[in-house]
């Protein structure tokens, strides 16, 4: 299965660390960001890395060449950051079968392979993982609603008052069928053509999503103090308390 990687972003919140590379390379526990993304495709079986490279892409390439760990890399460049499914719509020709999926941006360590496993069970034509966050930062990320069968029925994007607390993490598995929706898909009041948009036309068709719950915690690398926390994370500085609350360990 292919994995496709996106890493196209400027990373603005995280200057001054994203001055002089890409969003990709900042590094946490002395690796960049895309180095702990490809470790983990790569352990879920991908035997090839499509990466999506945009702003000071020729680091990236730089870094890496044509290949890593044995495993060749393919690039696509989206010249403009005009959203995830624009982001997606760059790789459309690379992909013939289901790929993986990940945000170029987030650390995981969870249950990745119970996504991919379900891709290949042929039951759905999508599948991600989802986490319950406290309501408060649900806007920051695509919110889901899911039926009685753990089936994804609703995905708002960033939503200003967000239906529920579950949201998807920056890890999916797909069948090509996201393509055709990526191209429906109209600009959002961001202004962008977003991959929630993109799904929310999946579903509406009768498609298949299944949700499966994060086991494990993953960060999503957007603040200087979310580098931190995963560093810490990495280094065993933070143990799951009550209800999943990350207390620090020791403590």
């Amino acid at each position: 299965m292919k994995a496709v990687v996106l890493a196209a972003g400027e990373g603005t919140r995280l200057r001054p660390l994203t001055e002089d590379k890409p969003k990709g390379m900042v590094e946490v526990a002395d690796e960049p960001l895309l180095t702990h993304c490809f470790d983990q495709l790569i352990e879920l079986g991908a035997d090839e890395l499509v990466v999506v490279v945009g702003y000071l892409k020729e680091v990236i390439i730089d870094h890496y060449g044509d290949e890593y760990e044995g495993v060749p890399i393919t690039y696509a460049h989206q010249r403009e950051q005009n959203g995830l499914a624009h982001a997606l719509l760059t790789v459309e020709e690379y992909i013939d079968d289901d790929f993986m999926l990940i945000l170029g941006d987030n650390i995981f360590q969870a249950n990745l392979q119970d996504v991919v496993r379900r891709q290949r069970e042929d039951r759905a034509d999508a599948a991600f993982l989802v986490e319950e966050v406290p309501w408060e930062e649900a806007s920051r990320y695509g919110v889901c609603d899911t039926n009685q069968y753990g089936e994804i029925t609703d995905v708002v994007e960033k939503p200003d008052d967000p239906p529920s607390n579950l949201v998807m993490t920056g890890f999916y598995t797909f069948t090509p069928a996201i393509f055709h929706a990526c191209h429906l898909v109209q600009p959002s009041n961001r202004d962008e053509y977003e991959i929630s948009d993109a799904i929310d036309l999946l579903i509406q068709s009768g498609r298949t999503i299944d949700a499966i719950p994060l086991d494990g915690w993953r960060v999503d690398v957007g603040y200087p103090e979310d580098r931190e926390e995963a560093e810490a994370r990495l280094e065993g500085e933070f143990e799951e308390g009550e209800e999943g609350e990350t207390v620090e360990a020791g403590n």
